[in-house]
């Protein structure tokens, strides 16, 4: 296949390492650990196209480390970042390669993109190892100038994407059924300098359950559009503003209106964000919501000013993964009025094998100013048609794994999966 032969421009960046690569080669094939923190990796496919390398289920049994992430594109692709850390014998090399793919891409298109790009990537410690026997060089030529890449992209449609999307199912039995219908168009133009994004969306779902002599219909429904402007004040600085409106059977609301101006601070520069992100977000405005039905506090309509603000952090490294958010929700007309959320992902291989894997999450819930005055139907609250008062919500996630056996991990074999 072609992967295996990649490799002119694998080939020069070997000839240029001799000062960085350590002088005594490794005479075993090289072994590779894969950590694809996205989604997108086909591990399967990797193995069968890049077969020069031993892929190894444990990072301390790696002499190369092959940490991939990425992050959402403008266009609706995504950007890959390959980040390959050397070990052992390789521990003074760490390189990098990034990829690109488009929205229209299919799958399989994303898969050989990224099979291509981390075959390139492992190349120049292949050479230095045992596996260079089976390595060859190919290169194939443009038959024409041409078929070269442009330096200069001639976009007729000026960065501005367009989706339009549509869905449902239906589902049921001789004595219940359930259909759920959603769709949604977004608007998007997104730059260095500027990002610029406007959507819509739209949901209706009904579930009906027949009993001997009843038959009990229920229907939740929601809307939503925003629009979000953001301009790059250089590497740490955002600024703009973003709106939303909307209506939801949820939360009791015909018509809400939420937004204001924005600002966020980013600790680490926003080149570093597939990796590393500490983040600061303000925005300060107000709120409107028209309410269905009389509220607890008898009010059919309200507006207030009002403040949102966010910290998040999300690293990840070789170690693993760790995030954490707060987010404070404030009405200034009583300060009484306000929601606070906080939590925390992480997942860590604490020693050869044995990995945590962790999230959590906890809010201090006390703005539901849309709750009806009215009591809800039983059908209601155990549909979860409608939102119940509370004072707090959480949600806990956890779990260990450990892996332990053979080192290796390169046959694949599909049959009867």
């Amino acid at each position: 296949m072609r992967y295996r032969a990649l490799i002119l421009v694998g080939v020069v960046m070997v000839c240029a390492w001799p000062a960085v690569l350590p002088a005594q080669e490794v005479t075993e094939r090289l072994r590779v650990y894969l950590d694809c923190q996205t989604h997108g990796c086909d591990f399967d496919h990797f193995r069968r196209e890049i077969a020069f390398a031993d892929w190894v289920r444990d990072r301390e049994d790696a002499q190369v480390h092959v940490l991939i992430t990425s992050e959402r594109t403008g266009g609706g692709g995504r950007a890959f970042t390959m980040a390959f850390i050397g070990l052992g014998g390789f521990s003074e090399r760490d390189d990098s390669l990034t990829y690109t793919s488009q929205e229209t891409d299919t799958d399989p298109e994303v898969r050989d993109g990224l099979t291509q790009s981390l075959a390139l990537g492992l190349v120049p410690y292949a050479a230095r190892s045992g596996s260079r026997r089976q390595i060859g060089v190919q290169y194939t030529a443009a038959d024409t100038a041409a078929e070269l890449p442009a330096l200069v992209v001639d976009d007729p449609w000026d960065y501005w994407v367009f989706r339009v999307r549509a869905g449902g199912f239906l589902q049921g039995e001789s004595q219940q059924r359930f259909t759920n219908l959603d769709g949604g168009v977004s608007v998007s133009r997104v730059t260095e300098a500027l990002k610029l994004e406007f959507g819509g969306h739209g949901f209706y779902g009904r579930d009906e359950f027949e009993t001997e002599d009843t038959t009990y219909i229920s229907t939740q429904t929601s809307w939503e559009s925003s629009a979000l402007g953001v301009w790059s004040l250089g590497d740490h600085w955002s600024a703009g503003g973003q709106l939303e409106v909307g209506g939801t059977t949820y939360r009791n609301q015909d018509l809400y209106v939420q937004g204001g101006p924005a600002l966020e601070y980013n600790v680490f520069p926003y080149s570093q964000s597939t990796r590393r992100r500490l983040t600061m977000q303000v925005v300060v405005g107000g709120v409107y919501y028209n309410y269905a039905d009389t509220t607890i506090f008898d009010r059919l309509e309200e507006g207030h000013p009002a403040h949102y603000i966010e910290i998040d952090f999300d690293q990840n490294q070789p170690w693993g993964q760790l995030g954490a958010s707060i987010e404070w929700l404030q009405f200034w007309h009583d300060w009484a009025f306000h929601s606070v959320e906080v939590d925390g992902r992480v997942e860590v291989r604490l020693f050869r094998g044995l990995s945590l894997d962790m999230f959590g999450r906890f809010a201090r819930v006390k703005d539901q100013l849309y709750l009806p005055k009215e009591d809800l139907t039983d059908e209601e609250i155990l549909l979860r048609r409608r939102q119940l008062g509370t004072d707090y919500r959480f949600f806990l996630n956890f779990g260990f794994s450990y892996r332990f056996g053979s080192a290796f991990n390169n046959v694949v074999n599909p049959r009867l999966r």
